[in-house]
């Protein structure tokens, strides 16, 4: 005798039901009644989880931001537009995902980046949610690591009302990123926009003092996770490169904003970089360097959950995302 699938008998029996049902309607009847739902219009809290040898990481995406070719001064029009066909985009705004990735060493929960909160809007400032999917609580989390002092990395370490989003985390970072960020003479002749910025930092880093630890150039912040320097986009940014076993994945902050156009054209910087040609130097040699040792790598604006590899191809190079990984 075969052994019968409970779920597939009833699934069998249920679409059994239906047929009847319809078999039986008058051809003048109006037919079934079906229950109608109104569209979301947003996103369900994304999480994923990848494995790098023992260590487990889950990206989590804080919600999204737009760009245009308006935000890459060395775009050109016709390589754009070209571009964009390339990857099925549309003309207007594209969204780029903002995201973060938690680490689980097995003995520490570690937070790279901390997403916007909701000084942005709406958009963004979801990373709470995506935790929660996670099944992860902030009191858990054991140490943030932040790859550079922008809003949509930093300013979700603070809740609404001001207060830490982590309560007993440590927060490690760059001594480069975190000293710029904190040089009050920068306020007086800072431009509009770097004094926005500024006003958005400064606030962060006030609830962690007790806590903070600072770091410089490239060393262990925690066995397997080591800093690697990418300075450009920001004076201190930076990168954390994650071993276990033969596995490494690297995580490596704003070195690509756009992937259909600064993998094709590593030198389109965008107009966020602090120190535009340190940006584009450090963006050639650290794709050279994933695309020849074959390391994958992680970003917070590349395509959720932003996991993949980067090739050599033609004068630039291109992305080769993994993808949601089912099984870890």
């Amino acid at each position: 005798m075969t052994a019968t699938n409970p779920r597939l008998s009833r699934r069998a029996f249920t679409t059994g039901l239906g047929a009847a049902g319809a078999l039986s309607l008058s051809p003048f009847g109006t037919g079934p009644a079906f229950a109608k739902a109104p569209l979301a219009g947003t996103q369900v809290p994304a999480a994923a989880r990848m494995k790098v040898g023992k260590i487990e990481i889950t990206a989590l995406c804080d919600g999204y931001t737009n760009l245009n070719e308006k935000l890459f001064p060395k775009a050109n029009e016709a390589r754009a537009k070209e571009l964009r066909a390339a990857a099925f985009l549309k003309p207007g705004e594209m969204p780029i995902p903002v995201n973060a990735f938690l680490v689980n060493t097995g003995d520490k929960l570690i937070l790279i980046d901390a997403g916007n909160a909701l000084n942005y809007g709406p958009t963004m400032g979801h990373l709470p949610d995506a935790l929660e999917a996670a099944d992860i609580e902030p009191e858990q989390i054991d140490a943030v690591l932040v790859t550079h002092v922008h809003p949509d990395h930093t300013n979700g370490l603070l809740t609404d009302k001001g207060a830490r989003a982590f309560p007993k985390a440590e927060l490690i970072i760059q001594k480069r990123e975190h000293d710029f960020w904190n040089d009050p003479a920068k306020l007086g002749g800072a431009t509009p926009g770097m004094k926005r910025l500024l006003d958005m930092a400064i606030p962060v880093f006030k609830p962690y003092a007790k806590q903070t630890r600072m770091f410089e150039g490239a060393t262990e912040i925690f066995p397997g996770i080591r800093s690697v320097p990418l300075f450009g986009h920001t004076p201190g940014h930076t990168g954390y490169m994650i071993t276990s076993g033969t596995d490494t994945l690297f995580v490596w902050g704003d070195v690509v904003h756009l992937a259909p156009f600064q993998f094709a054209e590593p030198e389109w910087s965008i107009v966020y970089d602090g120190d535009p040609d340190m940006a584009i130097a450090t963006r050639k040699k650290t794709l050279d360097m994933v695309a020849t040792d074959k390391i994958a790598v992680v970003g917070a604006h590349l395509p959720f959950p932003g996991k993949g590899h980067v090739v050599k191809a033609g004068t630039g190079y291109q992305f080769v995302p993994s993808g949601f990984e089912p099984a870890l």
